[in-house]
């Protein structure tokens, strides 16, 4: 059982940020969602990421967000923790969807920078502050440049972090020397983690504490082996593992989430149904899909 520990004891490691499954009528399907979470708990888990990027967050509606946390806080069950995704570009509907995420059983939130608006600085500092005074939830950041048109400023960054309610960032914008140039700014215990696939031993290798990771959702035994590798400082085993899932990761940075169901398909885990504008890729994407997944040892793909 997990004890209500800070954040920085925990939030390390390879976080599987795990897709929303639905059925063929587009709803939820929670039975493979449990199992998709008790397969990494399974793995040895510190925490699951659910509904954001990989969820498909900005296609559920609220009350599907809160049967896909509960569902997940039941299922860990007291043996690791569930990050909950908030994705909204209103601060009011951010605060709303974090009060239920932690009366659901979150042990934190993950909040993206707002899209879509290109708030400046002061008004993405202002929307954080906003939430941290409305929850009791640790929250991470999340900076996506690529997908919300506005960067999450270092020094914007450096002044939340100030506050003990930020305890992490989800760094997906590919700058692997800003865990370098972060590191000596931040309090000992904010986590410094790759928002992405394509970075990650770059990223850990600089000082990061981890990673939150799609391809975990495939391959989640080989992904703890390369972050102990890591951990180690053994980098010419931590390539060789990671060469293993270079073709699946170049195919989900590029098709991202229709590729992944496809995978997890293709391994029984779930349908590969998605929800518009998502639609599945086309059947040569699918073939090369399939292909990545059984090019990976069958051990890598042990729970």
């Amino acid at each position: 059982m997990i004890t209500a520990a800070h954040p920085a004891s925990w939030l390390t490691g390879v976080i599987a940020d795990l897709p929303t499954p639905f059925n063929v009528d587009g709803a939820v399907d929670l039975s493979a969602f449990a199992n998709l979470c008790e397969r990494q708990i399974a793995a040895g888990a510190s925490a699951i990421v659910v509904s954001e990027t990989a969820g498909e967050a900005s296609t559920l509606a609220p009350l599907e967000q809160d049967s896909i946390i509960r569902t997940a806080v039941g299922v860990a069950h007291g043996r690791t923790r569930v990050i909950a995704g908030v994705t909204s570009n209103a601060t009011s509907k951010a605060i709303a969807l974090a009060r239920q995420a932690e009366a659901a059983g979150a042990h934190a939130a993950l909040f993206v920078v707002p899209y879509y608006n290109r708030p400046m600085q002061s008004g993405i500092e202002e929307h954080f502050s906003a939430i941290a005074d409305a929850t009791d939830l640790p929250i991470i950041l999340h900076d996506v440049p690529a997908r919300t048109n506005r960067e999450l400023a270092d020094v914007t960054l450096v002044r939340l972090a100030q506050s003990r309610r930020f305890v992490g960032l989800r760094d997906a914008s590919g700058d692997v020397a800003r865990v370098a140039r972060l590191r000596p700014h931040l309090p000992a215990g904010f986590r410094l983690l790759s928002g992405d696939d394509a970075t990650p031993l770059g990223f850990v290798a600089s000082g990061g504490d981890g990673w939150i990771s799609m391809i975990a959702n495939v391959a989640p035994g080989l992904c703890r082996g390369i972050f102990a590798c890591c951990r180690q400082e053994n980098w010419q085993a931590a390539r060789a593992l990671h060469k293993r899932l270079v073709s699946l990761e170049t195919l989900l940075s590029r098709e991202g989430v229709p590729a992944l169901k496809v995978a997890l398909s293709r391994l029984g885990l779930m349908g590969a149904d998605l929800r518009l504008p998502l639609v599945e890729p086309e059947a040569a994407v699918a073939r090369e899909v399939a292909s990545a997944v059984a090019a990976i040892a069958e051990q890598s793909l042990a729970a």
